[in-house]
């Protein structure tokens, strides 16, 4: 069995790579661990999903690995993932599960693990639980009668988590005119709640799933629509959702993307003139633009890049005490109000800084002067996402326009955690040149490793 968790839980296609049988012993694996953490007689697991046909399989799979270890199951039904690790901790569940493939298509699906605390399983125990599913000779609990699991389901928990991400903030959004894209994900089930509870004057789009349409020229890897909904519609601004509603991205009234980068440096911005910034830090990763360390090095705040993947930035912040961080994807934590990046909270805090200052996202967007990237993604094989780093031929090819650039940019080659690519990034002054640098290299990596 290769590597099952990546940087966001284990994912692949449903039914193909992401098989009932797989989700059935990931199911089982979990809860034998979690009885050896807590030393409890019987776990209480909540289990979320996003809108993918594929979901109710994998939940039936799930919860039937879970129930036959003796761990009892509360189904949670369709909500964002920060829905499920904020009700793991509010009601003091042993574990929870996240049945979502994020932002990729609708033929994918993925399993995310979340401890008592509401933050995603540590490495260790994810490399745990997979040697228990990779030993054939495991044996596993096999309760009968009364041991045997149940499952349950909580009324009011899309309510509590609503509850909980209006009370974020001071006062209301009314008078600010919104576009929402909810991808047809799981913001489908929360967002028209959330923002007429906060009295926005809201138009949703996308937030028809049919299990197919997740994802599918939508939401926040897809800003096109909502960008032409914003403009022909005099919005005050749009944001977009990604399939489990962990990112946000925004769009100004204009119909410029304002990306996580932004969004970060306007709530550290923010909170830093109220006094509320954590150590007056915030942390992102490799991918942050060139232009947010300017932004924090002119504004006096700490910068701290980590690894790629939201789980590092937690890491960090709370190695640290720090209590903003994220990426330029859209993901975003805010530390006092969630233990993972949440969408729906993202996007309630900048636009609250909208309604609070008066000010408009493009005015807000300007303490930051972006640099041009590029990125382009190459589709290789499983064994050869690592082949990169070994590869003479590319290894100077990387070299040669590193020398290049100087200290005019940068080049970030790494292999996806989620997905069999390999992402080329560039970032420098001048558009043209790093465009032709990154083709100059993904040409490379073609010759070399597809």
């Amino acid at each position: 069995m290769g590597k099952l968790f990546g940087t966001d839980g284990a994912r692949g296609i449903a039914n193909s790579e992401l098989t009932c049988e797989l989700a059935m012993a990931i199911g089982r694996a979990a809860a034998m661990v979690l009885l050896d953490e807590e030393e409890k007689e019987k776990p209480i697991i909540f289990i979320g999903k996003d809108t993918r046909l594929s979901s109710d399989m994998l939940e039936g799979a799930l919860t039937a690995g879970l129930c036959s270890v003796g761990a009892d199951v509360v189904q949670l039904g369709t909500v964002p993932t920060p829905a499920v690790a904020y009700l793991v901790r509010k009601y003091n569940a042993s574990a929870g599960i996240m049945i979502s493939a994020s932002h990729n298509p609708h033929e994918f699906n993925g399993i995310k693990l979340f401890n008592g605390e509401g933050y995603k399983l540590p490495d260790e125990l994810e490399d745990k639980i997979e040697k228990i599913i990779g030993d054939p000779n495991t044996n596993y609990p096999a309760p009968t009668g009364e041991g045997l699991g149940k499952v349950t389901a909580l009324p009011g928990a899309v309510e509590a988590y609503i509850n909980h991400i209006a009370k974020s903030i001071e006062g209301s959004l009314e008078g600010l005119k919104i576009a929402v894209d909810c991808s047809n994900g799981s913001a489908s089930a929360t967002a028209e709640k959330l923002f007429t509870k906060l009295g926005a004057d809201y138009y949703i789009i996308n937030d028809k799933p049919n299990g197919i349409n997740i994802n599918e020229k939508c939401g926040s890897t897809h800003m096109d629509g909502l960008i032409k909904y914003v403009k022909e519609n005099n919005m005050d601004c749009g944001i977009a959702y990604d399939g489990d509603a962990d990112r946000c991205l925004a769009v100004n009234s204009n119909g410029e993307v304002i990306d996580g980068d932004f969004i970060i440096a306007i709530c550290a911005k923010d909170l830093k003139e109220r006094g509320k910034l954590s150590k007056n830090a915030a942390v992102g990763t490799v991918m942050t633009n060139m232009g947010f360390n300017k932004f924090c090095e002119e504004s006096s705040i700490h910068f701290e890049a980590t690894k790629v993947g939201d789980r590092y930035v937690l890491e960090n912040m709370r190695q640290n005490g720090y209590n903003l961080g994220g990426e330029q994807s859209g993901h975003v934590i805010f530390l006092d109000y969630g233990t993972t990046g949440d969408g729906q909270l993202t996007s309630v805090q900048l636009l609250s800084i909208m309604k609070r200052t008066g000010k408009t996202l493009e005015e807000l967007s300007r303490i930051i002067k972006r640099y041009p990237q590029v990125l382009v993604n190459l589709k290789v094989s499983a064994d050869k996402k690592d082949a990169y780093q070994t590869d003479e031929a590319v290894i100077e090819k990387i070299k040669e326009s590193e020398s290049q650039l100087g200290n005019r940019g940068r080049v970030l080659v790494r292999a996806s955690g989620t997905e069999p690519l390999i992402r080329v990034m560039l970032e420098g002054e001048n558009y043209e040149e790093i465009e032709q640098l990154a083709n100059g290299i993904v040409d490379t990596m073609k010759e070399r490793l597809c």
